[in-house]
């Protein structure tokens, strides 16, 4: 198998895959939004992008969320607009140059748009396993003088591979869909 495909460079892509499912159920499904996921978030400004917390000057509480954006003023639609528009289930209100996010309560109805959120980031996870299994089957075609017993070999690995990675992704899933539901 060495010989013909690069097995440490594929588990390497599809661990790649499962951290990013990973890293985004913790910054964007999670019942209490976390504070990093909001200081991760992208602004535009001046056409180019800054992290929030690079505008702004952010404070907590439980509940409240305070963004002090008196350094860049002409950034706070900009600002709204994103903490809009993501899928934390956001409602910024603005106070002059201050902007206070409440946090939201965890409704049943809110942890089942977390738990639709996360299914669709199982869903991109899967595809983008199937595709590095789709490009890698397309680089064992394009190998000359492979014999056909040793593509379909090599062709089987690598199906082997990577459903047990959408196996690992399910699980994480399910994992954290009971978390969002509570059971």
């Amino acid at each position: 198998m060495g010989q013909v495909l690069d097995v440490a460079k594929l588990t390497m892509q599809l661990d790649n895959v499962l951290e990013k499912l990973k890293n985004n159920f913790i910054k964007n499904v999670s019942l209490r939004t976390a504070a990093g996921a909001i200081e991760e978030l992208t602004v535009t400004f001046d056409g180019s992008q800054y992290l929030l917390q690079e505008l702004v000057q952010i404070s907590r509480t439980p509940k409240l969320v305070t963004l002090n954006a008196s350094a860049f003023p002409q950034v706070i639609p900009n600002i709204i607009e994103i903490l809009s528009k993501n899928q934390m289930n956001l409602n910024p209100q603005q106070d002059g140059t201050v902007i206070y996010i409440p946090i939201p309560k965890v409704t049943k109805e809110y942890r089942e748009n977390l738990s639709k959120s996360a299914k669709s980031f199982f869903i991109k996870t899967r595809d983008d396993i199937k595709d590095i299994r789709t490009n890698q089957i397309k680089k064992l075609k394009n190998l000359e003088k492979l014999p056909q017993d040793t593509f379909f070999r090599v062709q089987g690995y690598v199906e082997i591979l990577t459903n047990q990675y959408i196996s690992k992704a399910e699980k994480i899933l399910e994992t954290k869909q009971k978390e969002l539901m509570g059971d």
